[in-house]
């Protein structure tokens, strides 16, 4: 690591907007933890053409109230960082890349959706 990696904030930082597909699944770690699973369908633009693309969002320890608005088609900003898991299925290792979400707001609560952004940027810039 040199002196300028030292400055540099963290880059591992994902803001994504889009409707929740499908319901949520939820379930038990081991250590008594929760994770709440779900996909979030977002437009991409590339080449001048607009697609759509599942993305798939993990919340740990999500709290009850703030879970009751990940439901189907809800429109949401979803506040975290990318991880690849690895894990073992039928004597295979498999992978999967997800979002893992610090903080789920409902689109449509304008203020939340501001702090929460006006985080994001201060959290990008050089200290």
């Amino acid at each position: 690591m040199n002196e300028s990696d030292v400055n540099r904030p963290p880059a591992n930082l994902v803001v994504l907007r889009g409707a929740v597909r499908g319901d949520p699944m939820s379930r038990t770690l081991p250590a008594g933890g929760v994770v709440v699973q779900f996909d979030v369908l977002s437009a991409v633009e590339a080449d001048g053409a607009v697609a759509n693309t599942s993305v798939p969002v993990a919340w740990n320890d999500p709290p009850t109230k703030l879970l009751e608005s990940v439901v189907d088609g809800a429109e949401l900003i979803v506040v975290g960082r990318v991880q690849r898991r690895f894990f073992r299925v039928g004597g295979a290792t498999q992978s999967r890349t997800e979002v893992v979400a610090e903080s789920v707001i409902p689109a449509r609560r304008r203020k939340q959706v501001d702090a929460a952004l006006g985080a994001v940027v201060d959290r990008l810039r050089p200290s």
